[in-house]
C-alpha cells in the first residue's frame, strides 16, 4: 500500500455489494446497496489522547456515509476516522 493515513485515519477496502438475492434474483448496479463493511489497510499512528484501537487486518463495519472514497491503481478505498467505525467483526 502505497498510502499512509495521518493521525487518527483508517485506509478500509469495502467489501463488494451483493450481487444478487437469496432467492437467485439479480440486482442492478443502480440498486445495490453502499457496502458498510470492509477489511482495514492501513492505521494513522492516533492522536495523543486517543490510541488507535483498530490494526491492520480487522473487519470493521462503519457508517453507510462515512469517510472520502479515493481511487488508486483503479481500486477503490475509503479514507475514515476512526470515530466513523462503527464495530470490529470478530
Amino acid at each position: 500500500m502505497k498510502l499512509k493515513p495521518l493521525g487518527d485515519r483508517v485506509i478500509v477496502e469495502s467489501l463488494e455489494a451483493e450481487e444478487k438475492t437469496a432467492s437467485g434474483i439479480f440486482i442492478p448496479d443502480t440498486a445495490k446497496e453502499k457496502p458498510q463493511a470492509g477489511k482495514v489497510l492501513a492505521v494513522g499512528p492516533g492522536k495523543k489522547d486517543e490510541p488507535m484501537e483498530v490494526k491492520v487486518g480487522d473487519s470493521v463495519l462503519y457508517g453507510k456515509y462515512s469517510g472520502t472514497e479515493v481511487t488508486i491503481d483503479n481500486k477503490k478505498y475509503l479514507i475514515m476516522h476512526q470515530v466513523d467505525i462503527l464495530a470490529i467483526q470478530g
